[in-house]
């Protein structure tokens, strides 16, 4: 790996102390690496370098932005938490130097996720969104509940009123799915949930379908303020007349990730435990 970009959150790093020192560990590492710098992933995805490895320093929001920006390319991403969860990184700051050193000598491998495609269409225009955890409709602060019709692959699946509904794919599954009491799923799995958000009726429950089939959501009360939000982080408001159709992308997210990486260890102490309390023997 020789051309290596460093995406940063730069509300967690406001000295610059963390990038100097990620710098200098990369360039005693790696000598002949050639570094380009990144803040909050502004023109991440309009790089004319064609870089071998980001490293996204932040936590599990800098990770989903840098997906969406670097999935077109198809470049991996090296996730180092220095931020809360971290679930998405693969190490903590403090582990980076041993992990840049297997880097180096190859001991890695890189993991491919799905990421979900969402247009939104009326008779005038078409927007369309990538997402890593999830594709959320929601009711505005101080509207009612909505009724949601949902169809997939052109036949209709059902009808329910709740606070909204979260598509999700296996890397979203432990986020606010999981939340919401949708499943844990694999993420490397190409699998798609529709979990509701408060449904008014308890025999509405998540649904996993195959990730090839197409969701197509109406809502049914247009009088309510609805949004759209992409992985937490992108929104917009949604029209009375606009369809909301999600599928499975045909980009995926590229992680980095070390030979001695464990999914079910990292879910244990960072998401069902949080605690070391039922590690292993």
């Amino acid at each position: 790996m020789k051309n290596i970009g460093i995406n940063i959150n730069s509300s967690k790093d406001l000295d610059g102390k963390i990038l100097d020192n990620i710098t200098k560990t990369i360039y005693n590492t790696i000598k002949e690496a050639k570094l380009f710098f990144f803040k909050d992933a502004i023109d991440l995805n309009k790089s004319d370098i064609k870089l071998d490895l980001v490293i996204s320093l932040g936590g599990d929001g800098t990770m989903l932005r840098a997906a969406r920006e670097l999935a077109a390319k198809g470049t991996p991403i090296l996730g180092v938490n220095i931020g809360n969860l971290g679930f998405l990184t693969e190490v903590e700051s403090t582990e980076f130097p041993s992990a840049i050193k297997a880097l180096k000598e190859g001991d890695y491998f890189i993991e491919n996720r799905m990421m979900l495609s969402c247009e939104i269409s009326n008779n005038y225009e078409r927007k369309t969104f990538l997402a890593l955890n999830d594709i959320v409709l929601a009711k505005g602060t101080l509207s009612r509940i909505v009724k949601y019709d949902i169809n997939i692959d052109n036949k209709f699946y059902t009808t329910f009123i709740s606070d909204g509904v979260i598509v999700s794919t296996p890397t979203g599954s432990t986020a606010y799915s999981l939340s919401a009491g949708g499943p844990l799923i694999y993420p490397t799995l190409n699998l798609i949930s529709i979990t509701p958000i408060c449904p008014h009726s308890l025999g509405v429950r998540t649904t996993v379908i195959d990730s090839n089939s197409k969701i197509l959501i109406n809502r049914k009360k247009q009088r309510e303020k609805v949004f759209l939000t992409v992985d937490g982080q992108e929104a917009v408001e949604l029209n009375e007349i606009d369809k909301v159709e999600i599928t499975m992308s045909n980009l995926k997210c590229r992680l980095v990730k070390l030979n001695n990486y464990d999914y079910f260890t990292i879910l244990r102490k960072k998401i069902t435990s949080r605690t070391k309390e039922c590690e292993a023997d």
